[in-house]
């Protein structure tokens, strides 16, 4: 009996984190991350201050969830899933590029206000410094499994092919080029054009492997 009454209520909890986390992203994307208190969120979300509190305990730990939440509801890992199934690094590329337009296209507006508001909201640094990390570490496995196979171009190190990736990806070209009217797919299509032509050796003629 027990654990059949805890099911349901554990079950309430999960719908009422995710509401809570729901509201605290629609409020970043309209108004930014400052606006983001613990106050808006519950009155967005429609529940006291106090429900906020049992689930969060502070804002910190808020915003700080809201990073996985949104991965998680825009399914990060079925997106970027063709990069680790593609059979060889310059393939690879291409599914990154085209899985990182489609992501992005749904993440821009809560990415672009965390980045903006990194500088002056130390949660929004937190949160800010955790997605480079794992932009850094995901640009870093791409092109470390290029340089495995001998296909990453001549000129390139491990170390300065993902830092010129990262740059390539960063928010403002992504945001540039959606301002522009270019759809997902057209971002994703060019991308993996100037990805393949940038780093690999086979896109550029050339077969040498690259000493890393």
């Amino acid at each position: 009996m027990t654990r059949a009454i805890e099911e349901p209520r554990n079950a309430r909890s999960r719908r009422s984190r995710t509401a809570l986390l729901r509201a605290a992203r629609e409020i970043v994307e309209e108004e930014g991350v400052a606006a983001a208190t613990m106050a808006a969120v519950a009155e967005r979300a429609g529940v006291s201050r106090r429900a906020v509190y049992l689930h969060f305990a502070s804002r910190a730990d808020l915003v700080s969830e809201l990073f996985a939440y949104v991965n998680e509801a825009e399914d990060i890992e079925g997106r970027f899933a063709a990069v680790g199934d593609a059979p060889d690094a310059a393939t690879a590329l291409g599914a990154f590029a085209h899985a990182h337009a489609h992501f992005m296209a749904r993440i821009l507006p809560v990415s672009l206000a965390v980045e903006r508001e990194a500088r002056t909201d130390p949660d929004a640094a937190r949160h800010w410094e955790t997605a480079l990390y794992w932009r850094n570490a995901t640009n870093r496995a791409l092109v470390e499994r290029l340089a495995a196979e001998g296909v990453l171009a001549p000129g390139w190190t491990v170390d300065t092919a993902s830092d010129m990736l990262l740059a390539l990806i960063a928010n403002g070209v992504t945001a540039t080029l959606f301002d522009r009217g270019w759809t997902p797919d057209q971002v994703g299509d060019h991308m993996s054009r100037l990805l393949r032509t940038a780093f690999t050796a086979a896109a550029q003629g050339s077969g040498t492997p690259t000493t890393v």
